[in-house]
């Protein structure tokens, strides 16, 4: 089964955007039929008519009812732009790169994105033609938000909202149903591409308590889970019926920290924050709240990813002088800082008891004069406050490693594209980063990273606290037992000791299946065991290896990266992998102005925040209240 031909004409691409635009009016939620518009116009691409009869094709009657995603946010207005694309992204050009301290351009407004356009000269090749070096290329590619989908099926299933809680992937496993509140089920894809899944299905569970996952394994009602607790890792190692797996290495590749928004007072008071750096007792936290092998932090991203730990550490604890920093900045006995410290009860490698952490916060900082009452903040809306600059607290979050380099630390947070969590971006910070995310040389890149880190700490906008050491239990005889040091535990390449079924537990239900514009853990792993990218990790490490490219190579400076497409991928549905589906599946998170720039949020706070910055950036809609 194939698609429809991919090389249209010029007049062809503006018919089909404009049918497409007609059918991007959002649908009332994830259940919503597809609109009229959609579902009885023709499409140049639209998904092939002899598709399998069971293939999912609208959401689950049964999708989450508090799920972020409800609705698929506004489409901007997209006028301009086609959302079929052809040989071409953008299909006139157009785009002018940054040069020196000269701002880039597009469509009439100022462009910070490194990506300056990307083609694709025949159905197995894309070209990715970059502003700048970008080294990090292939790690970024191979991060789940960038997992490729089937143009037709966007085409269709943008519109309707039904890509909120239905995937069509490339995986070894395919997604067979989403049960609300229980468990997502999945059944291994006889047309697979590499090697086969070894299970011939798999669940997907969740719960939020790490004792209620631990009973369930040992009752065996499931057979692993993530996110062992910090005082039943002994429990787990000495139970022969139980297997415990830690990270390759032992690499602790996360980071528990505590923010501060630049932008909101008390905050905007450098002694302030600098306050906050020497007033807390990091050891503490970790000797009282943590697994053995976790570290303190002494910078942002762990020492353990290279570059992470060049220039200035942060300072140790100091009472007197964070006291001594506050009455500077106005804040005594007699007017003593009242501020809150925000956060969200979830489990992670990085915070794996987030209550007893905030309560242990707030006596540390009554300690140097600082009132704080604790906030606790529903997951998704503390996720969102935070990437919309909302949180005006003090407040505890912290990121794992999506891919194992230090561009995904500090470009994510503290580049031009970054999202708002600490106000507006520090260009002492971001400006380095620009340096050392372009050149390949490690010199260069250190001394770039170096000053990086050193602005961090002269700057504090968050405080690092540290990185947790975290393991996932299994029951005895799972083949192969995994605990991903970048969180990515493919149930495909897990075998249970009986049956042709394995079950996963994890921390929570996932916000939507649509990871294109998703950035939380639970959500992702749901992605990883159907959608693919054009590159993906091996099994259980942070080693990068092809997967719908057979390769992707430089040019000598990194600036253009050739990717040649693996021939005979199908998607789940039947549909032909091709160029196009890689050019609009970037498209559509790329360019703010694309019809088919639509999500739970339609924020995709990835892209930005590794790619730079979004095409169109005016026409990116506001932010969900």
């Amino acid at each position: 089964m194939v698609h429809q031909p991919r090389w249209l004409s010029l007049v062809a691409i503006a018919v089909v955007g404009m049918l497409v635009l007609v059918a991007c009016t959002p649908a009332t939620g994830p259940t919503a039929s597809p609109a009229a518009s959609a579902t009885s116009a023709p499409s140049a691409t639209a998904a092939p008519s002899d598709a399998p009869t069971d293939a999912p094709t609208d959401a689950p009657s049964d999708a989450p009812s508090d799920a972020p995603s409800d609705a698929p946010s506004e489409s901007p207005d997209a006028s301009e732009t086609p959302a079929t694309v052809g040989l071409q992204y953008p299909t006139d050009g157009g785009v002018v790169c940054r040069d020196g301290d000269t701002p880039g351009e597009f469509n009439g407004e100022e462009y910070t994105g490194n990506i300056e356009s990307i083609q694709a000269p025949d159905d197995l090749t894309v070209v990715f033609n970059l502003c700048s070096p970008d080294v990090a290329f292939l790690q970024k590619v191979a991060f789940t938000v960038f997992a490729i989908n089937d143009s037709g099926w966007l085409e269709t299933n943008v519109p309707s909202g039904a890509m909120l809680t239905d995937m069509n992937g490339t995986g070894a496993l395919q997604l067979d149903e989403w049960r609300a509140g229980s468990e997502i089920l999945y059944s291994r894809y006889d047309g697979y591409h590499g090697e086969p899944s070894a299970v011939a299905s798999a669940v997907l569970r969740w719960s939020a308590e790490s004792a209620a996952r631990l009973t369930e394994l040992q009752s065996g009602n499931v057979h692993g889970i993530t996110n062992v607790g910090p005082d039943d890792f002994e429990t787990v190692a000495n139970d022969p019926a139980l297997q415990l797996a830690t990270p390759e290495g032992g690499a602790n590749l996360n980071t528990l920290y505590l923010g501060m928004n630049h932008n909101v007072e008390p905050w905007s008071d450098p002694l302030v924050r600098q306050a906050i750096a020497v007033g807390i007792d990091k050891q503490r936290l970790v000797d009282n709240f943590y697994p053995e092998g976790s570290e303190v932090a002494t910078h942002f991203t762990p020492c353990a990813i290279e570059f992470g730990c060049e220039g200035d550490a942060f300072p140790e604890m100091d009472t007197e002088t964070a006291i001594d920093l506050l009455d500077q900045a106005g804040f005594n006995e007699a007017n003593p800082l009242t501020t809150t410290i925000q956060y969200r009860n979830v489990i992670r490698g990085y915070q794996p008891l987030a209550p007893q952490i905030a309560q242990d916060l707030q006596l540390q900082l009554a300690d140097i004069g600082i009132v704080a009452e604790i906030e606790e903040q529903e997951s998704a809306t503390f996720i969102e406050n935070s990437n919309q600059g909302l949180l005006d607290g003090l407040f505890m979050l912290g990121w794992g490693a999506d891919y194992p380099e230090v561009t995904n630390f500090l470009d994510f947070h503290f580049g031009p594209g970054a999202t708002s969590a600490f106000g507006d971006f520090y260009p002492t910070i971001a400006d380095p980063l620009s340096v050392g995310n372009s050149t390949a040389d490690p010199a260069a890149r250190a001394a770039a990273y170096a000053e990086a880190n050193s602005a961090i700490v002269a700057e504090v906008p968050m405080v690092p606290v540290a990185h947790g050491a975290f393991g996932n239990a299994y029951v005895a005889g799972v083949d192969v037992a995994q605990a991903s040091p970048i969180s990515n535990e493919m149930l495909a390449r897990m075998a249970p000791p009986e049956g042709e079924e394995i079950v996963f537990m994890q921390n929570a239900e996932p916000g939507t299946l649509y990871c294109a514009d998703e950035t939380d853990g639970e959500a992702l792993r749901a992605c990883e065991q159907s959608m693919e990218g054009l590159y993906g990790y091996a099994t259980n490490t942070s080693e990068v290896e092809p997967v719908l490219a057979t390769g992707c190579e430089p040019n000598e400076d990194a600036s253009q990266w050739t990717c040649t497409l693996k021939e005979g991928v199908t998607f789940h549905d039947g549909a032909t992998f091709e160029a196009q589906d890689v050019i609009t599946s970037f498209a559509l998170q790329w360019d703010a102005a694309n019809p088919l720039h639509v999500g739970s949020t339609s924020q995709f706070e990835y892209f930005p925040g590794l790619w730079g910055g979004f095409l169109n950036a005016s026409a990116q809609p506001a932010p969900p209240e």
